[in-house]
């Protein structure tokens, strides 16, 4: 008992270590919950729409489209949120668009949230891609630079000057990126009237998917008391059969507060409690949080109840919020990935948030659809390739037991002047942002900066030190990674990382249609990379295109023949290589995806193993087959699991 004891303390010191270079809490970005002291009102639906298609994008704002309803100002379509809006309409002008696009609606608030002025009224945006401007009666009461990330605005007082009114909510979204966007574009304009249009002009970009814009995530008001728990931070460990949960609780509008903190099982009982803004909670006969296919109960959610009460001489305010919480460590070493003090084998996916019609969307049954494919298929994990996704997503990863990389935006960075401060500046802003929302997700177990930059270029080497820098002193219990397609002797970023993750296509882009390669290839990159840096690799990324229905023997590229000898061939290294230093092999992708039109992509990326309908190719068997042996040999798996799950 006295070395747990010790163990336990030595644990809590190290904690408190941790939390003094941790995330320094300033506003917080909790997921609205509904509670006894909160409120939330969904404005999904149909909102009003008009794309600006002056020659400058900019007749909105010159005649101030924001002071009336938007159908007064010209023509309005109808405009499901969220979704994207290129492939909504048959107009092809929409679905190209770059520039300025509005939005509006009219809600109506609860006549007790406007009456009562200890009420906060809170406007949510889960995220709109580009840039966005947003309005409440005319009023402007946010700006946001960035897709992929929420933003809001406390908009009780514009409401409260006209009670009786309708709110109007009024947001213009552009979708224009430049060098100093995440990710990085360039517009180019096309000045010979012999060959364009006058004030022709279209968007670069280095990225190889659809660049689909519009308001992606839901649009809510919710409601807190005046003074409030602004955010929540927790960070846990375990020692012997203790958890541990040190927590940090920032609370805003008053300058006292008492706080009740409480922690319940799966079954509703209470396993600790505490008071105070900051503390560790002890969890006796701990139940970890483990990972899909690695322990018989996994995603294991505690769930962490704060209970704020404060007063003056005006008012008495209370405010409770429920934050779920998993019980787990991370750690890496020269040649494993460790969860919870167990080796870790990456055997997942790399997907995007993209399917017809409603593009980026957030669309919840292709949300569960997608569940039942990777569990289906054994996959234990999968990269936010090339962005942030909705929190919902996350919700259900922690839930399912999915292990997440998550990726900023950093995708297409491949302009030297991109490496500039002000794309730095850009950059290190992201990182704040996705780390404040995540930081609490068990499922998050490492982050990912940036996908195939330009690490080679003289400036790449600063850039990536300053920015792995500053994720490590946002979050220094996450190892950070981003995704590399450089020369191994030549990346400048490496040194930094704290996981390798390589992405190769050998017989695709490299040697296309010659399979037998792979092997040599493969080895050699393995051995390259960790001779250099002894860390361990992940595969982040492979694979081959493939049209769903096309055969050919011998087999040929973008043949499911084709498909399944590459993954194959890719497999046989893998087994290999996992033995020393190899942590994961990621395929790229999932599922088909759109991606601009161009003469190599035939509507889209065809590198799925599901189509864009989410039907199999021959390469989803291959994998299946793999993943539930992978699981089989590593794991500690009841049962049913022997067989894809019962949900």
């Amino acid at each position: 008992m006295t070395t747990s004891v010790n163990l336990v303390q030595l644990h809590i010191l190290f904690l408190s270590a941790l939390w003094d270079v941790g995330y320094l809490l300033n506003t917080g970005m909790l997921f609205p919950r509904e509670s006894s002291s909160r409120e939330v009102k969904e404005l999904n639906g149909l909102w009003n729409f008009r794309a600006d298609l002056s020659p400058n994008r900019n007749v909105g704002f010159e005649k101030a489209w924001y002071k009336s309803r938007l159908a007064e100002t010209g023509p309005v379509i109808d405009m499901p949120v969220p979704a994207s809006y290129n492939d909504i309409t048959q107009d092809p002008r929409l679905r190209d668009f770059i520039g300025w696009v509005w939005y509006d609606r009219e809600v109506v608030v609860p006549a007790r949230w406007v009456a009562n002025e200890g009420t906060r009224i809170v406007l949510r945006v889960g995220s709109a891609h580009y840039y966005s401007v947003v309005w409440v009666n005319g009023v402007k009461v946010m700006e946001h630079n960035g897709g992929h990330l929420p933003f809001e605005a406390e908009i009780g007082d514009f409401i409260r000057e006209s009670p009786a009114a309708p709110c109007r909510i009024t947001i213009a979204v552009n979708n224009t990126l430049t060098l100093e966007t995440l990710p990085p574009g360039t517009i180019q304009h096309m000045d010979d009237t012999s060959k364009y249009p006058e004030g022709y002009f279209v968007q670069n970009t280095n990225f190889d998917f659809f660049n689909y814009a519009g308001i992606h995530r839901p649009v809510l008001l919710y409601t807190t008391p005046k003074a409030y728990v602004d955010d929540i931070m927790v960070v846990t460990d375990f020692a012997d059969n203790i958890g541990l949960v040190h927590y940090n609780i920032s609370v805003l509008g008053t300058p006292t507060a008492t706080l009740k903190i409480t922690l319940t099982d799966r079954d509703g009982h209470c396993v600790a409690s505490s008071t105070g803004p900051s503390g560790v909670l002890k969890v006796t006969d701990v139940n970890l949080w483990w990972p899909y296919l690695m322990h018989e109960s996994p995603g294991y959610l505690y769930s962490m109840e704060v209970h704020m009460t404060t007063a003056n001489e005006r008012a008495a305010y209370e405010d409770v919020y429920a934050l779920p919480v998993g019980v787990r460590t991370v750690k890496v070493t020269s040649t494993q990935f460790l969860i919870n003090n167990k080796p870790f084998y990456f055997h997942g996916v790399n997907k995007h948030e993209d399917a017809d019609i409603r593009g980026k969307g957030l669309d919840w049954p292709l949300m569960v659809k997608d569940f039942n494919l990777l569990k289906w298929l054994g996959a234990n994990s999968f990269r936010t390739s090339h962005y942030p996704y909705a929190e919902e997503i996350l919700q259900m990863c922690d839930r399912h037991g999915i292990v997440v990389i998550d990726e900023c935006p950093g995708v297409g960075i491949k302009d030297i002047r991109s490496f500039r401060n002000a794309s730095l500046d850009h950059h290190l802003v992201v990182m704040d942002e996705l780390v404040r929302r995540d930081k609490n997700h068990p499922s998050v177990v490492m982050w990912s900066v940036a996908n195939e930059p330009a690490a080679e270029m003289p400036p790449a080497g600063l850039y990536f030190k300053t920015l792995i820098a500053h994720t490590k002193a946002l979050d220094p219990t996450r190892p950070v990674t981003y995704i590399t397609d450089s020369n191994y002797a030549r990346d400048k970023g490496a040194p930094y990382v704290d996981v390798i993750c390589v992405n190769s296509y050998f017989s695709w882009y490299h040697d296309p249609g010659h399979v037998e390669v792979i092997p040599i290839q493969l080895k050699s990159q393995f051995e390259n990379w960790y001779n250099k840096y002894q860390k361990p690799i992940i595969q982040s990324e492979y694979g081959a295109d493939v049209v769903p229905g096309l055969h050919n023997d011998p087999p040929m590229m973008f043949t499911e023949e084709y498909q399944k000898i590459v993954l194959q061939s890719y497999h046989e290294v893998f087994d290999q290589k996992r033995k020393e230093y190899v942590i994961g092999e990621l395929i790229w992708n999932f599922a088909d995806f759109m991606t601009a039109q161009g003469v190599t992509r035939v509507v889209g990326n065809k590198k799925g193993i599901f189509s864009r309908q989410r039907q199999p190719k021959a390469g989803a068997f291959i994998l299946k087959e793999r993943y539930w042996r992978l699981a089989n040999e590593t794991g500690r798996l009841p049962p049913w699991t022997k067989y894809p799950c019962l949900l």
